[in-house]
C-alpha cells in the first residue's frame, strides 16, 4: 500500500478510503444546526463594528482560511467539505419591511447571522487505528461573536482552533493540548491564516497518537470508574487550594449522568462482562458526553477530556498527585 510521508508532522500515514459514518451523528449537538458554506456565503449578513462600521471576519473566511492553510501543510492530501453548526441565530429585516408585522414578512425581506459557529473538516487519507476505532486527522475552529465588543470600534478579534483525530465510530473529537488555541487574536484574514498554519505545523501528531495507544492498555474496575464519577461531583465543591492539587475537570452533572448511562449502554464504549472499562473507552464517554457543550465550551471540554483521562492514567501508574479522584 502506497504511503504517503506528512514532513510537517513527522509521521508516515497509509492513503486509504474514508471510513463511512451515520451522517446523523454530528461532532456537536446541544442547541445547534447544522448550515452549508454557500449558505453562510449568499444567505447570511456580515457584523460589523458599530463605532467605525469596520466589518469582522466571516465565519466562511475563517473556514475557508482553514481550508487554504491545511492544503498547504498537507499538500496532496483529500478534504472533506466543512461540517458546520451554528446556533444563536441573531435576525434583522430590510429597511422596506420595517413596519410589517413578522408573519408577513418575505424571505428577502429577512436578515440573519449566526451569533456562534463551530466547523470541522475531515482529512480522512490520514489515518489511524486505536482499540480497532479508525481515526482521521481533523482540523477545524470556533467563532463565537458574543465574545467580541461589537459596539466599540475595530479591534483583534478572537477565534478557536484545532488539529486532532475524529473518532469514526462516533464522531467523537480527540484533541490534546498542542493541537488546540484556545484564543487566537488577528485582525485580518492574512494575520488569522497564518496562526492557523503556525499551529497546524508545530502539532505533534506522533505523541498525540502514542498518548490515545497508550489509553487502551490501561483498565478501571467498576468500583474505581464509580469512584472517579462520585469524586467528579465532589469536585466542584472543594477548597480553592485542594482543587490546585488536582487535574482541572469542566464537566457538570448533566455530562457526567450521561457517562455513568453509557458506560451500560454504549454499544462502542461499554463496560466488559466483568465490569472493567479501558481508559480508552473511558476517554470517548468524555468526549461523547462533551457533545452536548455549547459552541464556546466545546472545544475546552474536549481538551479536558484527554488532560482528565491522561491524569487518571498517571494515577493508575502511581503518581500520587492525582490519586484524589481513585481514592
Amino acid at each position: 500500500m502506497e504511503l504517503q510521508v506528512v514532513k510537517s508532522v513527522n509521521q508516515t500515514v497509509e492513503l486509504i478510503k474514508e471510513p463511512t459514518v451515520d451522517k446523523n451523528n454530528p461532532f456537536i449537538e446541544a442547541n445547534t444546526k447544522e448550515v452549508s458554506l454557500s449558505h453562510l456565503k449568499q444567505d447570511c449578513t456580515i457584523p460589523v463594528f458599530a463605532k467605525d462600521n469596520e466589518i469582522t471576519i466571516s465565519h466562511q473566511d475563517f473556514i475557508e482560511s482553514m481550508q487554504f492553510g491545511v492544503s498547504h501543510i498537507f499538500p496532496q492530501t483529500q478534504l472533506s467539505k466543512p461540517q458546520i453548526r451554528v446556533s444563536h441565530a441573531i435576525k434583522g429585516r430590510t429597511p422596506e419591511a420595517i413596519r410589517k408585522p413578522a408573519n408577513e414578512l418575505l424571505e428577502i425581506e429577512k436578515t440573519i447571522y449566526y451569533e456562534r459557529m463551530a466547523f470541522m473538516i475531515d482529512i480522512p487519507t490520514i489515518q489511524e487505528t486505536v482499540a480497532g476505532n479508525t481515526l482521521s486527522l481533523s482540523v477545524g475552529g470556533v467563532r463565537a461573536y458574543n465574545q467580541e465588543n461589537l459596539y466599540s470600534k475595530k479591534s483583534m478579534e478572537k477565534f478557536k482552533v484545532f488539529i486532532g483525530f475524529k473518532n469514526w465510530v462516533c464522531t467523537n473529537l480527540c484533541i490534546s493540548t498542542d493541537g488546540f488555541s484556545l484564543e487566537i487574536r488577528a485582525s485580518s484574514i492574512d494575520d488569522l491564516l497564518q496562526q492557523i498554519m503556525t499551529l497546524l505545523s508545530n502539532y505533534n501528531i506522533d505523541k498525540h497518537l502514542s498518548e490515545m495507544h497508550s489509553l487502551q492498555e490501561l483498565y478501571l474496575t467498576e468500583r474505581q470508574f464509580a469512584q472517579i464519577l462520585g469524586k467528579a461531583r465532589l469536585y466542584n465543591h472543594l477548597p480553592k487550594n485542594k482543587k490546585l492539587e488536582l487535574p482541572v475537570l469542566n464537566f457538570n452533572d448533566g455530562q457526567l449522568n450521561a457517562i455513568a448511562k453509557d458506560y451500560y449502554e454504549d454499544s462502542s464504549f461499554c463496560k466488559d462482562e466483568k465490569g472493567n472499562i479501558s481508559l480508552w473507552k473511558v476517554y470517548n464517554l468524555f468526549t461523547g458526553a462533551n457533545k452536548s457543550s455549547y459552541i464556546d465550551s466545546f472545544l475546552e471540554r474536549n481538551v479536558n477530556a484527554h488532560t482528565f483521562t491522561n491524569s487518571i492514567a498517571d494515577a493508575l501508574k502511581g503518581n500520587s498527585n492525582y490519586h484524589w479522584f481513585l481514592s
